[in-house]
């Protein structure tokens, strides 16, 4: 049984749950786990001394819990996938290749996270762009007035520049090429892994 992890990081609002759903739906034994389904309760987020909330940090995140996910799978891909109905039960692990999917924001700030990808990919907008998309998006709670400038910004900044301390191995895609064309230079660059492996398996 072989195993690929694989980061898609980036931005808000740059294009990570449409990467990672579209390897998912490409990638035969894959599954996503999303770092967004592991924020803390909205009480118990700080708040700076603007007023935000601080969401962009790890500390707003269940990382322990994100981290035994990512863990439990790795473990055993194979019963991971059969306990959450996307195997048939009566599926064979002979030769079998198994390829999870990490997406978030924060994804590569975290280390034990971070040195367990086996392939890291960041998907990049640039100001204004991203700012638009992210006026037009309904969050729970909503932002409040210059939030964007004001927090979410400045925080991808920061947590970027510490991304790039911790690690080099990242792949950063333009997210306002085509979305077809990144698609499939992702899918086709994962692929060339998966085979490469595949032809491992019967040589050793």
């Amino acid at each position: 049984m072989k195993t690929i992890i694989v980061g898609v990081g980036g931005v808000t609002n740059g294009g990570k749950s449409t990467l990672s759903q579209f390897l998912h739906q490409k990638i035969h034994n894959s599954c996503i786990i999303a770092q967004d389904t592991y924020f803390k309760d909205d009480f118990v987020v700080p708040v700076d001394s603007n007023g935000f909330k601080q969401y962009d940090t790890l500390d707003a995140l269940h990382m322990e819990e994100m981290m035994k996910e990512v863990c439990s799978w790795k473990k055993d891909p194979h019963e991971f996938l059969r306990r959450r109905g996307l195997i048939a039960k009566d599926s064979s692990t002979d030769d079998e290749l198994y390829v999870l999917i990490v997406e978030g924001f924060l994804i590569f700030n975290h280390r034990p996270l971070n040195e367990m990808f086996d392939m890291r990919y960041f998907l990049e907008i640039p100001y204004d762009v991203c700012k638009m998309r992210r006026s037009m998006r309904v969050y729970a709670p909503p932002d409040p007035p210059n939030y964007f400038d004001g927090y979410v910004w400045p925080m991808y900044l920061q947590n970027r520049e510490e991304m790039e301390r911790i690690t080099s191995e990242i792949v950063f895609l333009d997210g306002l090429k085509p979305k077809d064309e990144v698609l499939a230079a992702v899918y086709e660059d994962i692929h060339k892994e998966i085979a490469r492996l595949q032809v491992l398996s019967f040589t050793t």
